[in-house]
């Protein structure tokens, strides 16, 4: 199964890479498959690379649900 995340954009570096924020770790990835990135955007994520730009309210709401998973979880492990 592949999955693919919401990651924030906190900084463009040379050559089609950029620095994302990935639910609190940082993270360098390649932008070669997306247009038109700029800091502060989301964006989905998978082995890498970025996928596809993402509406900020649709990667909020899936940030939250993913969080919610965990907390889920963690509470059916304790």
């Amino acid at each position: 199964m592949c999955l693919a995340i919401p990651a924030y954009v906190e900084q463009l570096i040379t050559g089609d890479q950029a620095i994302v924020n990935l639910c609190g770790v940082r993270k360098e990835i390649s932008l070669v498959l997306v247009e038109d990135i700029v800091v502060g955007d989301y964006i989905i994520i998978h082995a890498g690379y970025a996928l596809q730009k993402l509406d900020q309210r649709e990667a909020e709401r899936t940030l939250a649900m993913f969080a919610e998973i965990t907390t889920l979880n963690n509470n059916d492990i304790s």
